[in-house]
């Protein structure tokens, strides 16, 4: 079960709330435990198809998983209508302390869902699927929404009013338009949306370094500052730090191998090819944006191309001698993924979803994850520069 902490209090009590933005295959259990060791006060998990996941126990498994450090932590849903966002909400709240309804996914598959940005065009359906959700589970539980400016400020003021009109705990708002991807985020906006709305507001976009993130809060007066890219190069940023230090790229290697290990811990320290709770995809990659700054360019080239995890541990021992080490009981236990029970939690689904039933479903548009990752992919054999470009890949 997760600590039952109000976020709230977190923009009482703190100056400036730090953010691990919710991040497509990149926010998930071991990264947000790892970015909490480095003064990072909230994470988000990656987008959650609702639908899916009202749907599909194995949905549930594998877009959600937690442990008794995971707090606090907000469970991101995509969703379009009321039985989705508020059932999804209603079966992950005993694990979470809120859930976030994505607004500013601007991939044109989002689009043609009618979910992320798309849901902009339709500010009534938003607070009526905050104010339902609301209505159904009773607070310190959060309810909140991320949403993109848009071109008109007026209009953009006005969808933030009426989200905080229909309870909303707190807005995330990353400052640029759906259609940006790069470039200088509208602070002037987020600004006016700070100054319009009584609930706190969450800056996000073009935050690299601390002093980014003081910055940020300087000009638009925000409450709190989400960063995407700048956490997965250097997950120590909200410390101060410039790049990411060998402590931190140890850190990572002792989550990630000690959650593949079941009760019974081992002394054999290497990742099987196909552990549970661990993607090699996403052990991998992580390592690739830490590393940037702590691998010459010809070493770079070598460490991304490789494919297995046995190849991966070598390399880190030989260069830079590293290598994972078992937790003690009490931290195995802390850290150790939790089996969570959904059982009987899909009744506010069903019973919301009876009065939408159709008798014939419209056709849906086929989604995946994993194509979001070809950029990425690109940059495993081609290291032409000591910049990644990380800027399209997140919302």
């Amino acid at each position: 079960m997760c600590e039952k902490g109000d976020i709230l209090n977190l923009f009482e009590q703190k100056p400036l709330v730090t953010v691990c933005a919710p991040m497509v295959r990149y926010s998930k259990l071991q990264f947000r435990t790892l970015v909490r060791e480095y003064n990072c006060d909230l994470c988000y998990t990656p987008m959650i198809m609702a639908d899916s996941f009202c749907r599909s126990g194995k949905a549930r498994d594998n877009e959600f998983t937690t442990n008794l450090e995971d707090a606090p932590v907000i469970a991101q849903f995509a969703a379009n209508t009321v039985q989705d966002f508020v059932g999804a909400a209603h079966m992950v709240s005993p694990y979470c302390n809120g859930v976030d309804l994505n607004c500013g996914c601007p991939q044109t598959w989002a689009k043609q869902l009618g979910i992320g940005c798309a849901m902009l065009n339709h500010p009534e359906v938003i607070s009526d699927l905050v104010r339902q959700c609301r209505n159904q589970i009773l607070k310190p539980f959060t309810v909140s929404v991320k949403v993109r400016v848009l071109k008109d400020v007026r209009r953009t003021i006005e969808t933030c009013r009426q989200l905080e009109k229909a309870g909303i705990s707190f807005l995330a708002v990353h400052a640029r338009t759906p259609s940006q991807s790069v470039g200088t985020i509208d602070t002037n906006t987020l600004k006016l949306i700070v100054e319009n709305v009584h609930c706190p507001v969450i800056g996000n976009g073009g935050v690299k370094t601390l002093d980014d993130c003081l910055n940020l809060q300087k000009e638009s007066s925000c409450n709190g500052v989400m960063v995407a890219n700048g956490l997965l190069t250097n997950p120590t940023l909200f410390t101060g730090t410039e790049s990411t230090p060998l402590e931190c790229v140890q850190k990572w290697l002792d989550i990630c191998f000690n959650s593949t290990l079941g009760d019974n811990l081992c002394n054999q320290l290497t990742i099987p090819e196909r552990p549970p709770n661990l993607t090699f995809q996403c052990f991998h990659h992580h390592l690739v944006f830490m590393l940037e700054k702590l691998l010459t360019k010809s070493k770079r080239r070598i460490f991304n191309s490789l494919q297995h995890f046995d190849d991966v541990l070598r390399f880190l021992q030989y260069h830079l001698d590293l290598k994972p080490q078992v937790y003690g009981g009490n931290m195995f236990k802390k850290r150790q993924i939790l089996n969570l029970d959904y059982n009987g939690r899909d009744s506010v689904y069903n019973k919301l979803k009876l009065p939408y039933q159709t008798v014939t479903e419209l056709a849906k548009v086929e989604y995946s994850y994993d194509n979001d990752g070809t950029f990425f992919k690109s940059k495993l054999v081609e290291d032409d520069s000591i910049e990644f470009g990380l800027e399209n890949i997140f919302i």
